[in-house]
């Protein structure tokens, strides 16, 4: 009786730990995506979902929207970063995680948060064009080659 106990509580004390530094890290995760500029782009997202959605349900009262969208500001986020948590958890550790928010905190690491958008959005349009030359050339070697 007495090996069951130790092992029931040891079973216990080892799940709980586990829970506790699970939510550790998920805290430490969200202040990540917080102080990256990821969490800004995640709400603009849903901004953009729940602006489609209108569109789609347009007979639907904008005082059911307004409810729906106080509701899932924070739900959502707070279900994706719960989702992201595994994915992050396999590449790096709180520790990791800490020391970037650390960057984050910097004034150089504020600027890269703030100027993120832009240069994904200048970025975007860069790797389109390059796409297309590459493309190109593709054509123009196969054209040579006959085919």
């Amino acid at each position: 009786m007495k090996k069951v106990f130790i092992i029931a509580f040891v079973l216990f004390t080892s799940v709980y730990t586990q829970a506790q530094e699970s939510k550790t890290y998920t805290a430490t995760l969200k202040k990540y995506l917080e102080v990256s500029g990821s969490m800004a782009a995640f709400k603009s997202a849903t901004t953009t979902m729940m602006s489609q959605f209108k569109s789609m349900y347009s007979s639907v009262p904008n005082d059911v929207w307004s409810e729906l969208e106080k509701e899932l500001s924070t739900t959502s986020l707070d279900d994706l970063v719960s989702l992201l948590a595994p994915v992050y958890s396999k590449h790096l550790s709180e520790n990791d995680l800490k020391e970037v928010i650390k960057f984050y905190d910097s004034p150089v690491g504020k600027k890269l948060s703030l100027e993120t958008p832009a240069i994904m959005q200048e970025s975007m349009t860069v790797g389109q064009t390059w796409g297309m030359k590459i493309g190109e050339k593709v054509q123009a070697k196969m054209k040579e080659k006959g085919y």
